[in-house]
């Protein structure tokens, strides 16, 4: 048994660790890092010098911000599993960086601008289109993820195909967590081969879906991906000071994208579809 002058009072335990005594208090009452011995008369804690590193890994992890269950898991962890723990928060940590820093460049476009940026809307018909499509499920925040792989299997299914650009994106109205969302492309008719009087299958295993045509409401968007809340934002205000009815999906158009122009050149096509209004409604 260890003898009393072996341990460190709190405050002192504290100092050394630079924790506060009310964070150790806390991660004992938590059991993130519960003390040597507790006196059973008065309450007090006291600590071991070997608790020293945990208690200082612990106080380093929170000024990083990491959240308590992954630093009770880090502790607990042999040494080659810590690193993969790290690893994946280092993972989130970076992912929220992206995400920030999108919020970041909204935010600095609507300063530069004095508020919400401009938008043309135009009215217009759009013609019935027949796409071949590949799906994905998908969460708000996972949006760009998915439809870059969308992208990377229609073209995989598109090869040797003749297709007319531009690609689409077709998205439910409400941006959900589990919302379907697909990425397609028209296939050029003067090379598409028939089978039994009609289109063939789509090639490569993709689905074919019929985007109706009819009256819509549209607009032309310059720049990244991430600031496409600005156009949707003008675009749907539009649409309800119109007092018209949108219908689903909302079709992307990506005219100019990756790989073609710097980030803040690509162009980007938004449709939203909306009812047909009879001469009595009107």
């Amino acid at each position: 048994m260890r003898d009393q002058d072996d341990f460190l009072t709190i405050g002192r335990f504290a100092r050394l660790c630079r924790l506060s005594v009310k964070q150790l208090r806390h991660y004992d009452d938590t059991g993130l890092l519960p003390p040597a011995r507790v006196d059973p008369a008065t309450g007090y804690r006291y600590y071991a010098p070997g608790q020293a590193r945990d208690a200082l890994t612990v106080a380093l992890l929170r000024d990083l911000d990491v959240p308590l269950a992954v630093i009770a898991a880090t502790l607990a962890a042999a040494e080659p599993e810590r690193a993969g723990l790290l690893r994946a928060e280092r993972d989130r940590v970076a992912e929220r960086i992206t995400r920030d820093r999108a919020r970041l460049e909204l935010l600095e476009r609507l300063a530069a601008g004095g508020g919400l940026p401009g938008y043309e809307i135009a009215l217009g018909r759009e013609p019935e289109r027949q796409l071949v499509v590949v799906r994905a499920v998908a969460g708000p925040g996972e949006l760009a993820e998915r439809i870059g792989a969308c992208v990377g299997r229609l073209l995989a299914g598109l090869h040797g195909t003749p297709w007319r650009p531009p690609l689409w994106g077709l998205f439910p109205l409400d941006l959900a967590e589990g919302m379907r969302i697909a990425v397609g492309a028209e296939p050029d008719k003067a090379g598409e081969a028939t089978e039994a009087g009609g289109p063939r299958r789509p090639p490569g295993g993709l689905e074919r879906e019929l985007l109706p045509g009819g009256p819509v409401v549209e607009t032309v968007h310059h720049g990244p991906y991430s600031q496409l809340p600005l156009a949707y934002h003008a675009l749907l205000a539009a649409v309800h000071e119109r007092g018209l009815r949108p219908l689903a999906p909302v079709r992307e158009a990506y005219l100019v994208g990756p790989g073609e122009a710097p980030e803040q050149e690509w162009t980007t096509r938004l449709v939203v579809r909306v009812e047909e209004r009879t001469e009595e409604a009107a």
